[in-house]
């Protein structure tokens, strides 16, 4: 019988060493399976306190004390430490033991038994351990079984749908793999095999049960996945095993912990693989956009990659990635989110990644009935609930995540849109959090990106606005925001006041005293553009 890591009692009283003391089961006969996990001999009276559970105490009743009282209250300390059994060897403390003692043992459900003869307590223990320790390896030849029919599975070509196959078998019981955070992946049942009809109906039920409370089923075996990192990001996934036919017991959590290393290898490979090939398909995109790839072999080496787009125009999109963000290894992720997510734009999507650029370049065909706009507000949002999944996108990030839609076109303009999507894309990280942006309203912010390194355009945005912000380092209120605010409405004060919260006055007031620490006049045109460029380059060059 499976003792869950010991024998029972009933097994340590037929083993020779006990057997040789003429062994009396005095009370809770019906009991003698209750599991002996080890051995204690002692006779001190607060030997109760040094007890953790599962013990089979021997004694001669030295520290039982002499009193009924202090017996009864000495066995129920002893149950209510959870010991597996208490055995009493007869001799010069107790020729029989005394009534107090049996009648406490017995209300406390505790088997109570007494030995006619001396044994020794060193022989008797040494002999029981060496019965659990060979108990627990039984148990781990077992479960190294289930391992070993595992990894042959996988080394045969197998997956996770195998492993979990043959650990269901072993367990009697339905095994699921789940996220960390209760989405199913894969299932199987005992018999069935991957993900047969009876463990998807019993996960539903899970399901429905987990709706009303977060504990586990009773009797439930989980075992979490290794991702490898620190963190949360540990857990790649969880293996849950559900006690439907049967008990699951401790071989079979030893199986499961097993198997689950395993499947930590198999996800990590899919995971390579699958980075693999998101990296191939940015590599073409790419190639495209950097005239690598020439338009008209592009259509069959797209066709290759699964993308055929017909004659529809090609839409180029590129979302690159806060600095902050992208941690390694989580490319593969974000790219299998990203897809998911635009297999609902009803549209046929190439979608790589660049992790050394941080990038995330796609195109999309542009069907018919479909404005650019209305798509690419779809895309964006499904690339920022993709980033959102992977973890790369996170609220409190100093810059966040920049989505740029190009042109749409055919072949020969997709490469120019991609690359020009992708460098707009750079050049709009500190222009704030918008949906998207315009690759074509960026050109003004793109020039000056590329020109930020000049050291003509640090000293033109110092001579333009420097006063300005070194009036803000020491003085309040700060009156950049209410120029922004200004050039934003293109002049026109009565929005902009608005927008700031002020009434009109205090705008005016602002904006003289601006004038005054700028020595230009903001109602020139020209003043005005060239404190707009100023403050657009500032973005770049700060």
């Amino acid at each position: 019988m499976e003792t869950e890591g010991g024998i029972t009692v009933r097994r340590a009283l037929e083993l020779p060493g006990l057997r040789g003391g003429l062994p009396e089961v005095l009370t809770c006969a019906d009991r003698l399976d209750r599991t002996v996990r080890w051995v204690h001999a002692g006779e001190a009276p607060n030997i109760p306190a040094l007890l953790e559970g599962g013990e089979l105490l021997l004694t001669t009743g030295l520290g039982l004390g002499s009193r009924p009282a202090e017996q009864r209250a000495f066995v129920r300390r002893l149950a209510d430490r959870g010991i597996a059994a208490l055995v009493v060897e007869l001799g010069p403390r107790f020729g029989r033991l005394p009534s107090a003692i049996v009648e406490a043992a017995r209300a406390a459900g505790l088997p109570l038994v007494q030995l006619h003869r001396e044994v020794p307590f060193v022989a008797v223990t040494e002999e029981i351990h060496t019965e659990i320790v060979n108990g627990h390896y039984a148990l781990l030849r077992r479960a190294e079984e289930v391992h070993r029919r595992c990894t042959q599975a996988v080394l045969g070509g197998g997956g996770v749908p195998q492993v979990l196959g043959i650990l269901a078998d072993f367990a009697g019981n339905p095994v699921f793999l789940e996220t960390p955070d209760g989405r199913l992946l894969f299932a199987a049942g005992p018999g069935t095999g991957p993900a047969g009809a009876g463990p998807l109906q019993v996960w539903e039920g899970l399901r429905g049960a987990r709706a009303a409370r977060a504990a586990p089923p009773a009797g439930a075996v989980l075992v979490e996945v290794p991702g490898g990192g620190p963190g949360t990001g540990s857990v790649r996934a969880r293996l849950v095993l559900l006690a439907v036919s049967g008990s699951l017991l401790t071989v079979h959590r030893m199986a499961a912990e097993r198997a689950a290393g395993i499947l930590a290898v198999v996800l990590m490979q899919a995971r390579q693989e699958e980075e693999l090939a998101a990296r191939g398909r940015g590599d073409f995109l790419t190639d495209l956009a950097e005239g690598r790839i020439a338009p008209g072999d592009a259509p069959a080496q797209a066709g290759v990659l699964g993308f055929r787009p017909g004659g529809d125009p090609l839409l180029p999109v590129v979302m690159r990635l806060a600095p902050e963000s992208a941690p390694s290894g989580s490319w593969a992720l974000l790219a299998r989110a990203v897809a998911e997510e635009l297999a609902g734009v009803g549209a046929p999507v190439l979608v790589g990644v660049r992790p050394v650029e941080g990038r995330v370049p796609l195109l999309l065909a542009l069907r018919p009935g479909t404005t650019r706009t209305a798509l690419a507000d779809r895309v964006a949002a499904a690339l920022r609930a993709g980033a959102d999944r992977a973890g790369l996108e996170r609220p409190g990030d100093r810059t966040p995540s920049a989505v740029v839609v190009g042109d749409a076109g055919g072949w020969e303009a997709a490469g120019a849109g991609l690359r020009h999507a992708a460098e707009a894309a750079t050049a709009a990280h500190g222009l704030g959090d918008r949906p998207w942006w315009d690759a074509r309203r960026l050109d003004i912010d793109l020039l000056l990106w590329r020109l930020r390194d000049q050291p003509d355009l640090a000293s033109f945005v110092e001579r333009s606005v420097g006063p300005l912000l070194e009036h803000d380092r020491t003085a309040r209120p700060a009156l950049l925001p209410t120029l922004e605010a200004y050039l934003a409405h293109a002049g026109r004060k009565a929005e902009a006041a608005r927008e700031l919260h002020l009434n009109r006055q205090t705008l005016y007031n602002r904006l003289a005293r601006i004038g005054e620490l700028l020595g230009t006049d903001l109602d020139d045109p020209q003043s005005v553009l060239a404190l707009s460029l100023a403050l657009r380059a500032r973005r770049h060059t700060g």
